[in-house]
């Protein structure tokens, strides 16, 4: 049964933030771009009572902000609202707002009240009841990496590393966990971290990552997936404000920078039964049978769900072999070579970690698609073969698709990916996404002007 957001939150949050004027509720569309309004703090009431409206049209947004009319979800069917309803517990403060401001995440309903088929945050919630009836519940936790770049950079400039606002220095190089790199922003890493936790996302500490000015937050597991997926969307939001309250502009884009480390989303997951075990426990390092049927699931939609986990021309830069990005399809024990791995630790802890989405990836789909997998596995008792030992770059195994156009035609084939995100998603997506890739292939480029103007 669907839980809806009450009136009494709103009480509950005016008598601790009195100060708040208007309240952003939150839509985030297709490509995770926030769509959404505005409301005054006197009006909220009527958002929790009756809800806002906004066309459902949303969900067939590129990322540009276009709607794609080949998915006949605007004019075609005369632009129609559908009804979006609060998302309990987010109602929070936004920390960095220049005037006192609140945000709640809105949830698309369908006109019964249950899930929209369109909207991203219904697959997960979807998938969700659908382990539930079988007494699973999966436990999720969600890594992203980004970049702070400088500020102040025009439209269609390359972006720079930043300029440490302790040293006076712009970061020029790698340096992995190092600790300077942490202690140069920490002045941002820690409100990000503040910010977050006045908004209820469980983040945790900041690590420096490969590339300059290049870091990872880890959100915490937590026994609710649709809630860590919420999280994992609003953290965006909290990195990309508070950054530039500092000057700074974050990106969670896959790849900002030709010759520097691309960004990655990381997906951990468990599954906890009816009694809160983990059906993934084992003393063995590689995990239950139920795992490895579930690492079978996901290697076997891992093809399709491309086009979830790589979602933009700009994704597919990601895909170099050695950058810590897969190419090929397999599994291995605390081996981050391989797109599924079973991190090392104690037997109630096993769990495999999804390698393959950049940072620029929907949390909600790429979570959904490792959702279909996961049910697939566990329907099809799936043999994921053996485990992969060292460089998975090199092994005889299958490879991922390289090309956005590829990853596109498996996902709309894939039988699986119907059956669990519903035919008017697949198709939906597909459209979408195809109409961004054709735009984007017909700009002439800087770099065509470059290496063709003069020599052609």
């Amino acid at each position: 049964m669907t839980e809806y957001a009450t009136a009494s939150e709103i009480q509950e949050f005016r008598s601790r933030h009195p100060d708040v004027v208007a309240v952003d509720v939150l839509l985030p569309d297709l490509c995770g771009v926030y769509r959404g309004k505005r409301v005054p703090i006197d009006e909220l009431g009527k958002v929790y009572t009756d809800g806002v409206a906004l066309p459902g049209c949303t969900f067939a947004v590129d990322i540009t902000g276009e709607t794609i009319e080949e998915t006949g979800m605007s004019i075609e069917r005369g632009v129609p609202d559908q009804t979006c309803r609060p998302v309990p517990g987010t109602l929070a403060p936004v920390p960095w707002a220049a005037k006192p401001l609140g945000q709640v995440l809105m949830s698309m309903r369908s006109p019964d009240g249950g899930p929209y088929p369109l909207a991203p945050r219904s697959l997960v919630e979807s998938l969700l009841a659908r382990l539930a009836a079988k007494g699973l519940t999966p436990m999720v936790a969600i890594e992203l990496e980004f970049y702070l770049l400088q500020g102040g950079r025009a439209p269609a400039e390359a972006p720079q590393p930043p300029v440490s606002p302790k040293s006076g220095l712009r970061q020029d190089r790698t340096q992995v966990y190092g600790l300077a790199e942490l202690e140069d922003f920490e002045a941002v890493l820690d409100e990000v971290t503040a910010a977050a936790r006045a908004q209820g996302i469980p983040a945790g500490t900041a690590i420096a990552e490969y590339g300059p000015g290049q870091y990872e937050i880890t959100l915490s597991h937590l026994p609710d997936a649709l809630r860590a997926a919420d999280d994992a969307v609003l953290f965006k939001r909290v990195v990309k404000g508070v950054a530039q309250r500092h000057g700074f502009e974050a990106t969670f884009m896959a790849k900002p920078y030709t010759d520097q480390a691309s960004s990655g989303m990381h997906i951990h997951m468990s599954v906890l039964d009816k009694d809160g075990r983990n059906i993934f426990a084992a003393e063995d390092p590689e995990g239950s049978e139920a795992l490895r049927w579930c690492i079978g699931g996901l290697a076997q939609t891992m093809p399709a769900c491309m086009a979830l986990a790589a979602p933009g021309a700009n994704s597919w830069r990601r895909f170099q072999v050695g950058s810590y990005a897969p190419t090929v399809i397999a599994w291995g024990v605390n081996n981050r070579t391989a797109p599924l791995r079973i991190p090392a630790g104690p037997p109630n802890s096993r769990r495999v970690e999804y390698r393959i989405a950049g940072a620029d990836a929907n949390p909600y789909l790429v979570l959904a698609g490792m959702l279909a997998g996961l049910l697939h596995g566990l329907e099809t008792k799936a043999d994921p073969g053996p485990a992969t030992e060292g460089n998975a770059y090199a092994a005889d195994a299958p490879r991922l698709p390289t090309t956005w156009d590829k990853a596109l035609e498996l996902f709309a084939a894939s039988p699986v990916l119907r059956e669990h995100l519903g035919d008017a998603f697949v198709d939906t997506y597909r459209i979408t996404k195809q109409a961004e890739r054709d735009k984007f292939a017909a700009v002439v480029t800087p770099l065509e002007y470059e290496w063709y103007l003069r020599n052609a």
